[in-house]
């Protein structure tokens, strides 16, 4: 019995699904929004359904909107967690967009 407890021990921190339910409430929460987020980063879309783009789309919007900026606030909250960092760290730090605005749309200017 303590050999088969030890085993299980030793086994516990390298199994990422078992490993993760031992962190941190909000963490376990990232983790399952940035993988639906960045599985649906990986869909790509039949060109000719353009349902299915416009789907996959909002579905991405919804999932990944906010993952920057939480990840770096996990990742100044737990600096000194090593198993939340090691988590974190597999994660790309920006993945959203930076949308900058028309050049109509400034103060001053006018469209063309």
């Amino acid at each position: 019995m303590k050999t088969i407890m030890l085993c299980l021990s030793l086994w516990v921190p390298f199994h990422p699904v078992l490993a993760d339910e031992q962190l941190p409430n909000d963490v376990q929460h990232f983790i399952e929004q940035r993988e639906g987020c960045d599985h649906m980063r990986g869909e790509l879309p039949d060109p000719v359904d353009k349902h299915r783009a416009r789907q996959l789309q909002r579905e991405t919007q919804k999932l990944c909107k906010g993952t920057d900026q939480k990840l770096a606030q996990l990742k100044k909250k737990y600096v000194k967690n090593s198993a939340v960092m090691q988590r974190l760290d597999a994660f790309e730090p920006a993945i959203e967009e930076v949308r900058k605005p028309a050049l109509s749309n400034r103060v001053g200017r006018r469209p063309h």
